[in-house]
């Protein structure tokens, strides 16, 4: 028999948030989280997100062993601004056992129907710089930390249920022995950088960036506010990222475009891979974890496309030219040899026609998936 228990104290949370480290102890792809940041992102006075959103977590115990865990999500932001009447649903683990990934999936369905809501959606999290939805292709790569990795019968118990695709993702990945051709660069980021009177800009230091990190939002809100699944992040949210990623991000793989007037204008943030220093460090910074993390942000050949934004009004001017020169000149300094994208939603081709001259080849697919509330969830 499958129970559910709602979380309601600390315990009770640490149970939630260590959940995967049992169910994936055997997995070689799995990246865990850091066991305190995930902690303080189910926390109101820390996680500003939760402002708007009503989260409620849940266990599934069986034989007195916690089998299974959900995050139920209400974004009232979503649901009152923007008009879509959804129910999130997020951070969805359990074991091989369709009882319990329907007993869970119940909850959800429950909670819609309470608010009057037409749909549930997931996996995803409060916002858009959560992680976001099932890994469907794709298994035997390693994770990533802004990933969810999961064991491949998740998709399986999600259509048994009826669920249906909702949005797909793709993450890909390139050598940087595939830019043959630099002088194109060159040649395009002086020609642009001409014409629109534009200019990089970049870092060697943390604190010269800091002063630039709002009007990045500023930009990244713009760049995204006309996709569907889109909700803004707000002045709080640019607070607490800051503070959370800032720390993780090498100054030197932050590239900036700005116009005569120093307003910011595109942007792109790389990440160096911390995948393995997140397996080393297994979930804590202290005492040791942090070591091969601190490692990791210094000496690195792999690197994550994170973030990019360009404002919409230069979205077809080729701006993205002079970013991809800097960066051509960085990584050939830091000696990076290989170049990871974050998922991309399918539908956002803008963004995926930027890296078609890199040859990248698609090496994981997932989706969210979505179930009308109208609909009679039968276990």
């Amino acid at each position: 028999m499958v129970t559910l228990k709602e979380v309601s104290t600390k315990k009770d949370l640490k149970r939630f948030v260590k959940f995967p480290f049992e169910l994936y102890k055997d997995s070689r792809q799995w990246v865990p989280p850091i066991i305190s940041d995930e902690m303080n992102n189910f926390d109101p006075a820390k996680n500003p997100a939760l402002e708007n959103a009503e989260v409620t977590l849940y266990l599934a115990y069986k034989n007195h062993k916690v089998v299974g865990r959900i995050a139920v999500i209400v974004n009232w932001y979503e649901i009152k601004t923007q008009k879509i009447k959804k129910l999130r649903f997020g951070w969805f683990d359990f074991i091989n056992d369709q009882k319990v990934s329907s007993t869970l999936l119940q909850k959800a369905y429950d909670t819609g129907k309470k608010h009057k809501l037409e749909f549930m959606e997931g996996p995803m999290g409060f916002s858009n710089m959560d992680k976001v939805g099932v890994q469907t292709e794709g298994f035997e790569h390693i994770g990533s930390m802004i990933t969810w990795y999961n064991y491949p019968y998740y998709k399986d118990h999600l259509e048994a249920l009826g669920f249906v695709k909702e949005k797909e993702y793709i993450e890909s990945e390139f050598s940087f022995e595939n830019i043959t051709n630099p002088e194109t660069f060159y040649k395009a980021s002086k020609i642009i950088s001409e014409r629109y009177q534009l200019k990089a800009l970049n870092f060697t230091n943390t604190k010269d960036l800091e002063p630039y990190v709002d009007q990045m939002f500023d930009v990244f809100n713009a760049t995204y506010s006309k996709l569907s699944s889109f909700v803004a992040i707000t002045e709080k949210q640019k607070k607490y990222f800051k503070e959370k990623y800032i720390p993780l991000i090498n100054p030197q793989l932050v590239k900036l475009v700005a116009d005569k007037d120093d307003n910011l204008v595109a942007f792109n943030v790389v990440m160096p891979s911390f995948s393995r220093a997140l397996q080393k460090a297994k979930g804590r910074l202290f005492p040791f974890g942090i070591i091969p993390l601190l490692k990791a942000r210094k000496k690195f050949d792999t690197v994550l496309f994170y973030l990019i934004g360009v404002m919409p009004e230069y979205q077809s001017k080729g701006v993205t030219a002079i970013i991809f020169k800097e960066y051509y000149d960085t990584f050939k300094k830091l000696g990076v040899t290989h170049c990871i994208q974050t998922p991309e939603l399918t539908e956002n081709m803008p963004i995926q026609n930027l890296w078609r001259k890199f040859d990248p080849i698609i090496f994981a697919r997932r989706r969210t998936y979505r179930f009308e509330l109208k609909n009679t969830f039968a276990k």
